[in-house]
């Protein structure tokens, strides 16, 4: 049972690395672009109203994913599952979550870059702030399904390395 869970821990570690990792350099570079009066980029002129609907579409993304989240982690918690189920459950639950905020942050990289607007900037910075506190960790696995006793202490082995 050990060699399950941490493999499923590890397979989720990497997957939300990566999906954290990448929209960064995207974001960078609209970053600069927008920033920076020296370099321009030929950008086409998107109509006014897709700027309002992007931006609306972040944050109500960044809406849809906590809730979506926290829903599914209630229902595993409510739920009479072993260990295994729970934790495949809190995997998926916390994948579907991570492609929200990766899209989110694509979706602010494009916004930024075509529309220039700092809404954009301040809700990358939310999907940062949603990544870094969302990213799995045991402790954070334990306190979230309310783990006690004997499964939560496999899932704090999963701390150990090697």
């Amino acid at each position: 049972m050990e060699n399950i869970l941490k493999k499923t821990y590890l397979d989720l570690e990497r997957n939300v690395l990566i999906l954290i990792a990448i929209p960064l350099p995207f974001f960078a570079i609209a970053y600069l672009f927008n920033q920076n009066g020296t370099v321009s980029l030929d950008v086409p002129q998107l109509p006014l109203f897709l700027n309002t609907f992007g931006l609306a579409l972040v944050y109500a993304l960044l809406a849809f994913h906590y809730f979506i989240f926290h829903n599914t982690i209630k229902k595993i918690i409510t739920g009479n599952y072993d260990l295994i189920e729970k934790v495949n459950l809190y995997a998926g639950a916390t994948m579907r979550r991570f492609w929200i905020l990766f899209t989110s942050g694509i979706l602010c990289s494009l916004g930024l870059l075509f529309f220039e607007d700092p809404g954009f900037t301040i809700a990358f910075a939310i999907t940062l702030v949603f990544s870094s506190l969302g990213k799995p960790s045991p402790d954070r696995i334990v306190r979230l399904l309310r783990l006690k006793g004997q499964e939560k202490e496999e899932i704090e082995r999963l701390k150990i390395r090697g």
